[in-house]
């Protein structure tokens, strides 16, 4: 291996554990590949940046996070979140499963795990406080929950996998959807023995009426169509992947003006978060795209295939081997800057020992998602924790039994595939 490429290896190491923005990072290390490089013109730093941000399937991205922050000024969270509180009224820890199964609901409509995060803290941690939950188990309880979201589609983490590593968006949002459902499940059974432990009643013991059932569940349909009217369209070929982006738009405004909820000043709060937040976005995946043609240069994937074909005895130690190192790398390294960094080198190893492309996919975004609830770095630590004030080292003492249900869900996924390719195959 060259000097110059170990060198900018070191140099990105460096600067993503001292917490510089990924993007920044990823970037300067391609800088000081192609301007130290023999027989590269640094004016392909540019060109490469530049044509990384300028793919079309990458117009998806702006589209649904405008769709989703549009959702939380037309009131389709509130209606949500009341339909999920009559539904789980008689749920042991009543409140702990509205937060879970709204996570799920809403994966579908914001496709962000940190916006999830911060808007149930702020929505549903006051009143579990009031309820008698500790402050510890409620951030716990909301930050599991978001890592529901990133597996739901229209998850932003599909999309950015699927530009990396050249796989259909589509196929990877129906895959979201087992793996989604799976931890949604798990996570609700684990809570309700816990809560039963604990004395965390439910908020109500006689039979809901149907007609209460029903007045809760109608003013929730619609919002709840849009992933249906996402996956639906593009399976029939209505519209594209990214065109669904503007459905999904389209379809959000149309819910603002029947609930008469959503301001013109809400409309512009709605644009300026979501150029700020599709900025954030884009930089990093310009700045992936550029690394991954330096290390396609290089044959780095290719050298590491061949290495870990001719060394490890089949996919299933593979498996295990990357699960284990993804896990340790998503505790000091941010999701994101994982998928970029480790992304396109995995991907082509995955694909030289016969595993699915999509069934991969899925179980390193799910390692991801264990990454950001994760200790020292764990982004979806650090957001509940900031805004509940929960101190860090009551969070991982209350998170330890989670761990152990994730590290389960995470062997179900990753050695049952028809788990994420069934429903691909059904629907493609």
């Amino acid at each position: 291996m060259k000097t110059v490429v170990i060198i900018s290896a070191i140099c990105l190491l460096i600067m993503l554990f001292m917490k510089v923005q990924v993007y920044v990072a990823v970037l300067a290390a391609s800088a000081i590949y192609f301007i130290f490089a023999e027989g590269t013109n640094p004016a392909m730093f540019a060109q490469l940046t530049i044509s990384g941000a300028s793919g079309i399937s990458l117009l998806a991205i702006p589209f649904f996070v405008m769709a989703g922050v549009f959702m939380n000024y037309t009131g389709v969270t509130r209606r949500i979140m009341e339909c999920c509180s009559v539904l789980t009224s008689r749920m042991y820890g009543g409140l702990a499963q509205v937060n879970i199964l709204l996570s799920t609901l809403m994966g579908g409509l914001s496709g962000s795990s940190l916006a999830d995060a911060a808007m149930e803290c702020k929505m549903l941690v006051p009143p579990m406080e009031a309820e008698g939950y500790t402050k510890a188990f409620s951030t716990v309880i909301t930050a599991a929950s978001g890592m529901i979201v990133p597996l739901i589609p229209p998850g932003t983490g599909l999309i950015i996998y699927a530009c990396i590593n050249n796989i259909s968006v589509g196929k990877l949002f129906v895959a979201g959807i087992g793996p989604g459902l799976v931890l949604s499940v798990t996570l609700m059974i684990f809570t309700r023995f816990v809560a039963k432990n604990r004395g965390y009643m439910p908020k109500r013991t006689e039979k809901i009426p149907a007609s209460e059932k029903i007045a809760a569940i109608k003013p929730a349909i619609l919002p709840m169509l849009l992933p249906i009217i996402i996956i639906g369209g593009v399976r029939i070929g209505i519209f594209t992947a990214t065109e669904a982006g503007t459905v999904a738009i389209v379809y959000s405004l149309l819910l603002g003006i029947l609930y008469h909820e959503m301001k013109a000043s809400d409309f512009l709060k709605g644009c300026k978060e979501t150029v700020t937040t599709t900025a954030s976005i884009m930089m990093i995946v310009a700045a992936a795209s550029c690394f991954s043609w330096i290390l396609t240069k290089e044959q780095i994937p290719q050298t590491m295939a061949a290495w870990m074909t001719g060394h490890i005895a089949n996919k299933y130690i593979f498996l295990i081997i990357c699960n284990i190192f993804l896990i340790v790398v998503g505790m000091f390294i941010e999701g994101n800057a994982s998928m970029i960094v480790l992304g396109p080198l995995l991907h082509p190893i995955a694909v030289a020992f016969g595993i699915d492309p999509i069934h991969f996919a899925m179980v390193y975004i799910f390692n991801c998602t264990i990454g950001a609830f994760t200790p020292p770095m764990g982004t979806l630590m650090f957001v509940t924790c900031g805004i509940t004030k929960c101190p860090t080292k009551e969070f991982i003492k209350e998170a330890i039994p989670f761990y152990i249900l994730f590290a389960v869900d995470m062997l179900v996924l990753t050695y049952f595939p028809p788990l994420t390719t069934f429903l691909v195959d059904l629907v493609y």
